[in-house]
């Protein structure tokens, strides 16, 4: 039994066809699974992207909060140089000279002054000299 050459050839070709097709419906399987697998990891990824943000945007804010705390941090140590400075050369107060003398007329001296005896020794001035004389011993620091 001998064939026919255009019948073997297709033949041939049916079954080159059914390869192909068998080939194709095997690429088109794995290419589903494929697809699958990614869309499953996109999720995954997504969330790991958001993270991996989130923690960047931290890191920025510890930065920022870091640089703003070390700036306080060296302008409260050179607020509390100066302070130490002022304290040990505090500002050198005087009062008049008229104000003292009445003052040591009235045995009243150098250091803090007592309000009564204040008061008796200024007993004979008017009340605006009164005035003027306390207000000058709160400007020396002699009376608080």
């Amino acid at each position: 039994m001998e064939r026919n050459p255009q019948e073997q050839e297709r033949k041939d070709m049916e079954q080159a066809e059914k390869n192909i097709v068998e080939r194709l419906e095997a690429a088109t399987t794995a290419l589903e699974k494929t697809l699958s697998w990614l869309e499953e990891r996109q999720g995954e990824l997504s969330g790991e992207v958001e993270r991996i943000s989130a923690t960047v945007e931290q890191s920025r804010r510890e930065t920022e909060l870091a640089e703003k705390l070390a700036a306080v941090e060296r302008e409260l140590a050179e607020v509390k140089a100066t302070s130490t400075q002022n304290a040990l050369n505090p500002l050198r107060r005087t009062m008049p000279a008229a104000t003292a003398e009445m003052l040591a007329k009235h045995g009243i001296g150098d250091g803090p002054v007592d309000v009564r005896s204040l008061d008796a020794a200024l007993s004979g001035l008017s009340l605006e000299q009164r005035i003027a004389v306390k207000t000058q011993l709160l400007r020396a620091g002699a009376i608080s």
